[in-house]
């Protein structure tokens, strides 16, 4: 679920194309796409009355959440069964069987019976944690109705996910289970999966309950004060006249909007909104733009500081301090955005693009003006960087930073009216209460949208993070993992990049469809201990950072590539020619994990000297531009396809870290340069 995921409360001040100029999606037709191929999308519609009750059980979920994470000091067993309970109560409530049409205030008797079934067992084990937690297994495995009641809640987890989440995660879970139930005593998989911590109340749902929410209600709190129109502009501004300059804002502004955000489906409909009617407008081709936009939402969730609030799920799961995490994700992120940069340019250079006009830009001196909108970020930042507070502590006080800078915000709108003749505090004392459409500000029905779009984003997350704990839960009752890693390591022959291959295969089915932090909660259980494992002996950072950034690039991979269909909706394009295109330009995220896996001085791990980081990050930066133009087969001219090869091959000479591959790839990307300028040079003369 995206921090940013909801559309824009307002209109940018850079205008769309219009119709006649560069077609694209509308409203409808991207709503439509999303409800195709994102389970998210498909909600009921609650109006009215109901519509009235269900908000307020959604922002009371977020509000109770928010108490557990922060005050509540209880049997992780009672907190977690609760929390699970709860989930299927808002999950179903939401979530239809099937998606198509939904009518308005209507909810089918099943689905009405399988919340309430479905909760009871969370429910029942919660009010009696302590004597099931007390009761011995032989005894727990022998009962007919413990059993019945964790077949139950398990099926109605795995049914919610289903609805919420899609098939992709459930047929892993699926296969798993079959061969656990196969290996394993019935009754002591159900006792490890349902009553114990390894199981669906497992570490991924203990890092959702603790820390995942509360990031999310901060991330609907952040989208409210208007932060994502001021990184529009901000990037409008950088680089929207040069040439191609809607393609480079979509990059910049995904990049900066996506950094916060935990679902780059979300981040691509927000961003994308803008930036894709501008690109065609401009010329670029629909699946280019599509793909453009997609590529950059989905690399914002491993872009540092925030990382989609993996960066800080990373600090938990490995123990190295978040400000050592956010600076090693440094490189490998810049890397990404430039490739995609690179890109772009060498493609308006291809096509003769130019940029928007200057007079069309907003200014840099308004923008200056709300640069208090980043003040949440920058607390979050310093406060757990800092460590003098826990993660959970600082963003909540994050969320009260941004209500404050929401607050001022109704104090700018208020004094820009009362220049205008209305009173200043009549309009200060409606924009505080009601829904005000005016951006940069908050008021009393803004922070239970807020509160409400929190709960609906940890309800994805949640499943799918129940599902990583079942995963983990089989793994670990049928010794899996050996097996497993016994199988990668026979597959590969005993190489390192074989076993590095079928991991990123692993990564890719288990991520699609599933959001960045569940995502990540999957990785971190069941590939990154393969990964670190001594028979393949990738250092645990570097395991993390791999299955992290393959997890992600599910979502512009075929077939199932949602953030590219997203894109592809709104830029009316056909979805497979924007996952193509959107999987070359995402290039470096296939490229740079295995380089750092297999040497993490890219990473900045093991770097003996100033020298050498600076060797690094600029071989690195060379390297991703000869592999950008050779996948674009433009410099000063056309390429043909052997000059293609040979570049980019003298590309990735340069971004593995070492002296000897650094002097071949500069020597091959340099020669193949000065030929293509020198060639140019004889056919325009």
């Amino acid at each position: 679920m995206s921090f940013l995921k909801k559309k824009r409360d307002t209109a940018p001040e850079v205008s769309a194309a219009p119709a006649d100029a560069a077609e694209v999606g509308s409203a409808a037709d991207v709503e439509a796409v999303m409800k195709k191929y994102d389970r998210e999308s498909n909600v009921r519609v609650w109006e009215g009355v109901p519509g009235i009750i269900v908000k307020a059980l959604m922002a009371s979920f977020s509000l109770y959440c928010l108490y557990l994470t922060l005050f509540d000091t209880s049997l992780p067993e009672f907190r977690l069964t609760i929390f699970l309970a709860l989930i299927i109560i808002i999950g179903y409530l939401n979530y239809p069987a099937r998606r198509g049409h939904v009518r308005a205030n209507y909810m089918p008797w099943y689905d009405i019976a399988i919340m309430v079934i479905g909760c009871l067992p969370f429910f029942y084990f919660a009010f009696n944690a302590s004597t099931i937690v007390n009761t011995s297994y032989t005894v727990l495995s022998k009962d007919p109705l413990m059993l019945g009641m964790a077949v139950v809640g398990i099926l109605a987890l795995v049914e919610l996910c289903r609805r919420s989440v899609g098939l992709p995660i459930l047929c892993v879970v699926g296969v798993l289970l079959v061969y656990t139930f196969a290996n394993v005593r019935f009754g002591k998989v159900l006792y490890d999966l349902f009553f114990t911590t390894n199981g669906v109340m497992g570490t991924p749902i203990n890092v959702c309950q603790k820390y995942i929410v509360v990031f999310i209600i901060f991330g609907a709190f952040l989208e409210r004060t208007g932060i994502s129109n001021f990184f529009i502009n901000l990037a409008n501004c950088v680089a929207g006249a040069a040439a191609g300059g809607p393609a480079k804002v979509a990059v910049i502004s995904s990049a900066l909007c996506g950094m916060v955000s935990g679902s780059s489906v979300g981040n691509t409909v927000t961003t994308g909104s803008v930036t894709i009617p501008m690109m065609k407008k401009t010329g670029y081709r629909g699946e280019f733009a599509g793909a453009v936009e997609a590529a950059a939402s989905t690399g914002g969730q491993i872009m540092p500081p925030i990382m989609g609030a993996a960066a800080f799920l990373m600090a938990e799961y490995t123990g190295i301090p978040y400000g050592r995490i956010a600076v090693l994700a440094i490189l490998p992120a810049v890397l990404y955005f430039t490739g995609i940069f690179m890109a772009v340019h060498l493609e308006a250079k291809k096509l003769g693009l130019k940029g928007i006009p200057r007079e069309e830009l907003p200014r840099f001196g308004s923008l200056v003006k709300r640069i208090y909108l980043l003040a949440p970020l920058v607390v979050l930042v310093v406060l757990v960087t800092k460590g003098t507070r826990t993660m959970q502590s600082s963003a909540a006080l994050a969320i009260l930073v941004t209500i404050v800078v929401g607050l001022i915000g109704n104090v700018i709108n208020a004094a820009s009216a009362a220049r205008k003749g209305e009173s200043f505090a009549r309009h200060l004392g409606r924009s505080l209460v009601f829904r005000s459409e005016e951006a940069e500000s908050i008021s009393l029905m803004k922070i239970v949208d807020a509160l409400e779009a929190g709960g609906k984003g940890t309800i994805t997350v949640a499943a799918a993070c129940a599902m990583a704990g079942i995963v983990a839960g089989c793994i670990t009752s049928t010794g899996l993992a050996n097996t497993i890693l016994r199988g990668i390591v026979s597959l590969s022959g005993g190489t390192v990049i074989v076993a590095l291959f079928l991991t990123m295969l692993c990564c890719i089915v288990l991520g699609m469809g599933v959001p960045t932090t569940a995502n990540y909660c999957i990785m971190a259980s069941t590939c990154a201990p393969i990964l670190m494992s001594t028979e393949i002996g990738v250092p645990m950072l570097a395991a993390h950072f791999f299955v992290f950034y393959f997890g992600i690039v599910a979502d512009i991979t075929p077939p199932v590539a949602l953030a590219a269909y997203a894109g592809s909706a709104i830029a009316k394009a056909p979805p497979m020619k924007t996952a193509m295109n959107a999987t070359k330009l995402a290039i470096a995220a296939f490229i740079v994990p295995y380089i750092f896996a297999l040497n993490p001085a890219m990473l900045f791990i093991n770097v003996t000297s100033v020298f050498q980081v600076v060797q690094i990050v600029v071989t690195s930066l060379f390297g991703l531009f000869g592999v950008a133009a050779a996948l674009n087969g433009f410099l000063y001219k056309q390429m043909n396809p052997l000059l293609r090869i040979v570049l980019a091959a003298g590309g990735l000479c340069m971004m593995i870290p070492g002296t000897l591959t650094d002097v071949i790839g500069l020597a091959v990307v340099v020669g193949i340069i000065l030929f293509q300028r020198a060639s140019a040079k004889r056919t325009a003369a």
